[in-house]
């Protein structure tokens, strides 16, 4: 059997980096981390290509070799697994949909042969069987969730390290909490699974030997859903790992904000190479918070836990959200002000939506003010149901938000505040290579020269040079990155 596995390209969006990976010499950010493992998973004796869209083209040639197509998605993918469906159908082709998208709306897609849903560790080898019987069904579904010690370590054989920007790990599915507007637990349950320590440190080893050595992030939703095998187990054995291997990587994730209060197993995460955690605060504004059932961010200095985990060694990135019910117009002012006094430097600012499976999505719809499907993408200026707000009122704000933290003048600001109270662990050291000399000298050129804001870049690099040296590839990182921000985001200078 000729597999072909298929990544669907993703929008220009802010989580693409799209115009910040072209200064680092790479074509998309991650693997597909999902596909890999399902590869893993099959028969040994099928032959199997990958092909990832946001890396390289889909030829026409590469779907008629292919026996069968497998097709993993996100719905902010659901433009390109359209394209790709309708290209596989005329070439009269075998299709196998999986992945949220597939399962969360099925019914979308008819013209897929397979649709094989929920976890695949679950329903995959259930379809095979009945593939090798030739009595394959067209959907396959469970409402069981998946033991995680039977996942296989990914298949690294399909992609092409050169073309990525970081790689991906994951330890654990579900997530404790339940907030109104996330389809985490209802995808993936409440209870905290979790892969076995052996694995990770299998799955690890497997990466160095492709001779992958940088950034790895671990996709899980909430990563310390399980502190105590975190902290007993998994982490002890990390950092011994790395110690053995000259830390090969730097780790980043997603917590949640209790993070902070847990200085234990803050130093242990930075002792275990993770430089970054990104962590959903969504808004400073109490009333929304209990709208919306963030429970863990519910009265509680937001602020000064963003703080503790900054001094603890570790960057926050951070959600936040606007379009709650509970919002007035003093918002945006508000989500302004916190996230410049944070420092947190990738604050990803969307406008609230409600995807088909969360209870937000069942609240509005028995209200009557769900609209449209979500795109998938809370940065696009679209919001898919009536919001309490006068919308107007709400684009407006957001815009101002948008501006008032992406206007290069005001990232600088936020940079520099961050910079100058930070300082990064220096585990192993760096990895110098030629793709980051060149990306110094990119970024010289584009945001240095060409850019019409260029003195906030000059200012912050000559500010790293002389003030603090060991920051300057972080001034020069974030520099990059605010240039793909300023390009996603509208009307930003």
């Amino acid at each position: 059997m000729k597999a072909l596995f298929i990544q669907p390209r993703y929008p220009d969006t802010f989580w693409s980096l799209r115009h910040a990976l072209k200064f680092i010499s790479k074509k998309a950010v991650y693997p597909p981390l999902g596909l890999m493992t399902v590869s893993a998973m099959t028969p040994v004796d099928w032959t199997k290509k990958l092909v990832d869209l946001n890396a390289s083209f889909l030829k026409d040639e590469q779907i008629v070799w292919a026996d069968i197509v497998f097709i993993s998605a996100m719905s902010v993918q659901s433009e390109s697994v359209f394209e790709i469906i309708a290209k596989c159908k005329s070439l009269n082709k075998k299709m196998v949909g999986g992945g949220p998208l597939f399962t969360e709306e099925p019914e979308k897609f008819g013209d897929v042969d397979y649709l094989v849903l929920n976890e695949a560790e679950i329903t995959f080898p259930l379809f095979l069987a009945d593939l090798e019987k030739g009595v394959a069904k067209h959907i396959y579904q469970t409402d069981e969730f998946a033991d995680l010690s039977e996942s296989p370590v990914p298949d690294y054989s399909l992609i092409n390290n050169s073309h990525y920007a970081s790689h991906s790990i994951q330890f654990s599915r579900g997530c404790p909490f339940n907030c109104e507007f996330c389809d985490i637990t209802a995808l993936l349950g409440h209870k905290v699974r979790t892969k076995t320590t052996q694995q990770i440190l299998a799955e690890l080893t497997k990466i160095t030997e492709t001779g992958w050595k940088g950034g790895v992030f671990f996709v899980d939703d909430n990563f310390i859903g399980n502190k105590k095998i975190l902290k007993q187990e998994l982490l002890p054995a990390v950092i011994s790992w790395m110690e053995k291997n000259k830390y090969p990587f730097t780790f980043i994730t997603e917590a949640s904000i209790n993070l902070a209060d847990d200085e234990e197993l803050m130093q242990m995460m930075v002792r275990a190479g993770f430089i970054k955690v990104f962590v959903g605060i969504e808004t400073p504004d109490e009333l929304s918070l209990a709208e919306c059932n963030k429970t863990q961010n519910h009265n509680r200095d937001l602020l000064s836990s963003v703080k503790t985990i900054q001094a603890a060694g570790m960057e926050v990135a951070a959600g936040f959200i606007v379009g709650f019910d509970n919002d007035k117009s003093s918002i945006f002012q508000r989500q302004i002000d916190f996230i410049q006094k944070s420092g947190i430097i990738t604050a990803m600012v969307g406008l609230l939506n409600a995807p088909r499976k969360t209870q937000l999505y069942k609240r509005l719809e028995k209200e009557g003010r769900i609209v449209s499907d979500f795109s998938g993408d809370p940065t696009s200026y679209a919001i898919n149901f009536i919001p309490k707000m006068d919308l107007h009122e709400l684009m407006t704000g957001y815009q101002k938000i948008i501006s008032g933290i992406y206007s290069s003048e005001m990232y600088h600001k936020r940079v520099l505040s961050f910079l100058k109270s930070y300082d990064p662990p220096l585990l192993g050291g760096s990895h110098l290579s030629f793709d980051k000399i060149m990306a110094v000298i990119k970024s010289v050129v584009i945001i240095g020269i060409l850019e019409k804001n260029r003195k906030y870049y000059w200012m912050l690099l000559l500010w790293s040079i002389f003030r603090k040296p060991k920051v300057f590839p972080l001034a020069v990182t974030y520099s990059i990155q605010g240039y793909h921000y300023r390009k996603i985001f509208r009307n930003i200078t």
